[in-house]
């Protein structure tokens, strides 16, 4: 059966969900907070723009020595990486504020980043939120054929060693995506192997004006200030540095040792809720570090941030053990490694494991 056909969940009867839901909305409401962001992700939001642009300034305006430069193109990579992780993300997912046109600015910042976040909204928030781990509808488990992510996609030879060069693909995922995929994705109509909405008049002008700005901030302008192959090196220690972090954090959450590749039924069908789902499919890592927590926007708490998307990473830790709970009453599995570590480990065991499997 075509893999392009929508796959359906058991929702009749959630019984799991109500109850986390319920506790959930209590929790809010007992506290008389929000679940969208506050003052102090505004003020992270806010911080890391600005070192964005001053590190900018400093590279493409400052003169300075080679040293200085490697630093700053270095400390850009996990700059940008962390105004994904904290200000477009949440924005995207409609969670930074409640306000509509401050999410929607927030989610914009991935344009000025070399993305595309009207295609972002469609293959992370639909379709990996929706079809977490399911082959052919997830495109964050859809890397092939470089790697194998689980035991029903094609093998290769070259599978066996992808747990060596796996670090190599994820540092030029960002290059790949911003000169690539997102051209992929839109020429051909699809995210993964499922066909999108047409984009709007308005969204086809942010798509092409965006990389239109992109292109003249990042490539032509430091071209024209400290020459071609200067920025060309400075540019890809930026991109190779950023695309290494956020490859790393997204595969920790779901290709692991633990969270399952669900296969639906001949009816394409899933047979259990789909917070259950979720729960099967994903894993958390390093909770108790602020640091970690701080900087990768609560992705850490990925189970909660798949159960509640709409909420802002900056609760996750609040209602972290409202989930656990939950969980334990319904016997339903929860994966969480302790550290970033123990999660970078197991994402190579799995990933050896898988492309040596027959």
């Amino acid at each position: 059966m075509s893999k392009t056909t929508r796959v359906a969940f058991s929702n009749q009867q959630s019984p799991f969900f109500e109850a986390l839901k319920s506790r959930v909305d209590a929790y809010f409401d007992e506290q008389k907070i929000r679940p969208s962001g506050n003052f102090r992700l505004y003020g992270k939001a806010i911080f890391l723009i600005c070192i964005t642009v001053a590190t900018y300034i400093g590279l493409v305006f400052g003169n300075l020595p080679v040293w200085a430069s490697v630093c700053l193109c270095v400390l850009m990579g996990f700059n940008l990486a962390a105004i994904g992780f904290n200000v477009m993300h949440d924005g995207a997912h409609g969670s930074f504020s409640r306000k509509t046109w401050v999410n929607n600015l927030m989610a914009n910042s991935l344009d000025a980043m070399g993305g595309s976040s009207t295609m972002w909204k469609i293959k992370h928030n639909f379709n990996h939120h929706t079809y977490t781990n399911i082959d052919g509808l997830d495109d964050d488990i859809d890397i092939r054929p470089f790697l194998r992510i689980n035991e029903d996609q094609t093998k290769h030879w070259f599978h066996r060693f992808q747990h060596y060069y796996f670090v190599l693909l994820y540092a030029l995922t960002y290059l790949l995506w911003v000169f690539f995929l997102d051209f992929k994705k839109y020429f051909s109509g699809k995210v993964a192997d499922l066909p999108f909405r047409k984009f709007t008049l308005k969204e086809h002008l942010l798509f092409w004006g965006a990389k239109t700005f992109y292109f003249s901030v990042f490539l032509l302008i430091p071209a024209f200030r400290v020459g071609v192959v200067e920025t060309i090196v400075g540019y890809l220690l930026v991109c190779l540095v950023c695309g290494l972090i956020i490859s790393i954090v997204f595969q920790l959450a779901h290709v692991v040792e633990g969270p399952q590749f669900p296969v639906p039924d001949d009816k394409r069908k899933i047979k259990t809720e789909w917070a259950v789902h979720q729960l099967l499919t994903t894993a958390n890592f390093a909770t108790r570090s602020r640091i970690i927590s701080w900087f990768v926007g609560g992705l850490n708490f990925q189970v909660e941030h798949h159960l509640f998307p709409r909420i802002s990473h900056i609760h996750y830790p609040a209602i972290n053990k409202l989930v656990k709970d939950t969980c334990a009453e319904f016997s339903v599995a929860y994966f969480e490694f302790p550290t970033l570590g123990s999660a970078i480990k197991s994402h190579v065991v799995h990933l050896k494991k898988v492309g040596k499997a027959a």
